[in-house]
């Protein structure tokens, strides 16, 4: 996995919402499973205390890309949702998908 962070300094204490964005090159003989199941992750993840925005779209014009875009409350949201993330369905079908992401906070 690729991924790149950036932590802005903490003012007085507040929270910061961190944002993942980026991509996931998914193995073309198995894009039928991960099409079948991303509803359900999207769904699941949606429902997770502290999840203010999951979106992913499959690019137009490469199948296999799909265009991420997640916020979350608080690291501590963030870091509940990779857990589960790894434990569930998704993790195990999304295994050998590659990623692309960065990782930013913002107030």
């Amino acid at each position: 996995m690729i991924f790149q962070e950036s932590h802005p300094q903490l003012l007085s204490g507040n929270k910061m919402a961190v944002i993942l964005e980026g991509y996931i090159r998914v193995p073309y003989e198995e894009l039928e499973t991960i099409k079948n199941k991303l509803n359900e992750h999207i769904e699941h993840t949606l429902n997770e205390d502290g999840c203010l925005e999951f979106d992913v779209t499959q690019d137009d014009s490469d199948e296999c890309i799909f265009h991420v875009f997640e916020k979350f409350l608080d690291n501590d949201a963030f870091n509940l949702h990779q857990a589960r993330t790894k434990i569930s369905d998704w993790g195990a079908v999304s295994k050998n998908v590659e990623r692309f992401y960065s990782k930013r906070c913002e107030e």
